[in-house]
């Protein structure tokens, strides 16, 4: 991984400054990991570094002193802040009651390129990104360089919402540390979010990159980009996802919270008070990130995940990842997730529940049964060929992922195949050699993101069934339950959404297992609607009634 490199312009911002403060940072190792320099009238001017405060002479700061550095400076904006034009630092005034500047804070902005290492793999699975963090922690460094690469790497169209002139710079021509970004800025704080919706509807970018999200209009704005479509990158107050769910302004950042008044059987079934906390809505940021100190971030790669389970009392489970010495990135795997349980509900668009015990993922197996097992035992990298899809997509949910997956080129070379329905149809050839082979298809409805990520980690975890059971009768065996349940529960939310709530018609399903029949009963129950068994032996099957 290559070191980090940083430029600062510190001279520049050093010129604007009394000379007894420039010749009390003159030297090198005053200048090394400076972050402000604070100037108070009557008080001697200090250096701020990572822990540690330095006075910078022993003369207290005279009036003459401070207005000569405003005067150097020019105008501040709505927000009391000024910069250096083509410079990333930014001054900060204080004010007393007739408006008088008493207090500067000149913060030393640089441009560190490297730093997006932490995050790399994300930025190709094309989903927003929130970075969350104290004051200090490099949000702006890492988001200022996030659009460089997603610019100029990536190749997408990225317009950044530059409020204070933080991100790209103070004057017209944005910093060259976001590429080939392009820069709105902002003539008030608090239109921030109406600069956000002009920059969707005038500008066609691909990816919006704003700092500090702080107010409910901008947090309304931010959903309503991300509905259309648009990646987000963006930092909010806060340093911790538990934060933002106690933050009635920003909570819908990460889909907003609502409390459920349960039924008295259902709170037994439970153990929990009747009235719950539940997460309204998705999460605008599918993706967010802790940083705790500027080598030491917490990556939620799942937000809607973390917010279930921190509003069921369980840890959010990050993958932390830190920046060696050596500039390498180390990674601790987030833990195993607690196994579900039939009693969590996760919410749905349209406010009817469903169970998230049973993910139904948009996939099926090519003979719409279970999928056949691999005849031998395979190595741990799972090969995998993809019929009829595009290599680029597989190639970044892979990267995205960390999945140990390696995309072949033909059926031959692989442990599993997958492929997208239509063209199965097409080319009956890879269906008849990964059944000779006694290889796994898994069939797509679409080749979105999403659904390749959910097919690609159901053939890997399928993959180690295999090698820790060596019996294929038995892989194949708990592959068909699973099948089984899964179908079941997709056939009767199918026919509850689209037959009995909306025609108000009864539904008859298809007969199936006991556990299966339960499991079916459970979700009608669900959408407060009658069930009945008929039939007899392998043939019983469930029937819907209209509530």
């Amino acid at each position: 991984m290559a070191p980090q490199r940083v430029t600062d312009d510190l001279d520049r911002l050093l010129a604007l400054l009394p000379e007894l403060v420039q010749a009390a940072l003159a030297t090198a190792e005053s200048r090394e990991q400076l972050l402000e320099v604070v100037l108070d009238l009557g008080r001697v001017p200090e250096a701020r570094y990572p822990g540690q405060v330095s006075a910078l002479g022993n003369q207290p700061l005279e009036r003459a002193d401070l207005a000569a550095v405003v005067e150097r400076l020019g105008s501040f904006g709505g927000d009391n802040r000024a910069g250096i034009e083509r410079t990333l630092h930014r001054i900060s005034a204080i004010r007393n009651r007739s408006g008088t500047i008493v207090g500067l804070t000149c913060r030393v902005g640089r441009a560190v390129f490297g730093t997006v290492a932490m995050v790399r793999d994300l930025l190709d699975a094309g989903e927003s990104l929130l970075l969350m963090g104290r004051p200090g922690v490099g949000k702006t460094t890492a988001l200022r360089e996030i659009a460089r690469v997603l610019a100029d790497d990536l190749g997408k169209r990225v317009v950044v919402i530059d409020t204070s002139n933080e991100i790209a710079g103070d004057g017209d021509i944005p910093h060259p540390a976001i590429g080939g970004a392009r820069r709105m800025q902002v003539a008030r704080p608090e239109l921030q979010h109406q600069v956000m919706i002009e920059a969707v509807e005038n500008h066609m970018p691909e990816v919006i990159v704003i700092d500090e999200i702080g107010t409910e209009l901008e947090a309304q704005a931010a959903r309503t980009i991300a509905e259309r479509g648009v990646m987000l990158v963006a930092t909010a107050h806060g340093n911790a996802i538990e934060n933002l769910i106690k933050n009635p302004t920003l909570s819908d950042l990460v889909g907003g919270i609502q409390a459920v008044t349960l039924g008295d059987e259902e709170a037994r079934r439970r153990r929990t008070q009747k009235t719950v906390l539940e997460r309204a809505a998705e999460p605008t940021f599918a993706m967010a990130v802790e940083m705790h100190s500027r080598h030491r971030w917490h990556v939620h790669r799942d937000v809607a995940r973390t917010v279930d389970m921190l509003l069921r009392g369980q840890g959010g489970r990050p993958e932390i990842r830190e920046l060696g010495a050596d500039g390498q990135l180390q990674r601790q795997q987030e833990s195993a997730p607690a196994p579900a349980t039939r009693e969590a509900v996760a919410p749905r668009p349209h406010g009817r529940p469903r169970l998230a015990a049973a993910p139904l993922p948009e996939l099926e197996d090519a003979d719409g049964a279970s999928e056949r097992p691999a005849v031998e035992a395979a190595a741990a990298m799972l090969r995998v060929y993809g019929a009829g899809l595009s290599l680029g997509p597989l190639e970044q949910v892979v990267r995205a992922r960390q999945l140990p997956v390696e995309l072949v080129g033909s059926v031959e070379l692989a442990d599993a195949v997958l492929s997208l329905r239509q063209h199965l149809g097409r080319d009956p050839q890879v269906r008849r050699q990964a059944q000779e082979l006694g290889l796994p298809i898994l069939v797509l409805k679409s080749a979105a993101p999403p659904q390749l990520q959910r097919a690609l980690e159901r053939l890997l975890q399928r993959h180690r069934e295999g090698q820790a059971q060596k019996d294929p009768v038995a892989v194949a065996a708990c592959s068909a339950q699973a099948d089984d349940a899964l179908a079941g529960l997709e056939e009767c939310r199918l026919a509850v959404e689209q037959v009995v709530l909306p025609h108000g018609q009864p539904v008859e399903l298809l007969p199936r297992s006991e556990r299966v029949r339960l499991m079916q009963a459970e979700l009608a129950d669900r959408y407060r609607l009658r069930t009945a068994v008929f039939g007899r032996g392998v043939e019983q099957r469930l029937r819907l009634f209209p509530a």
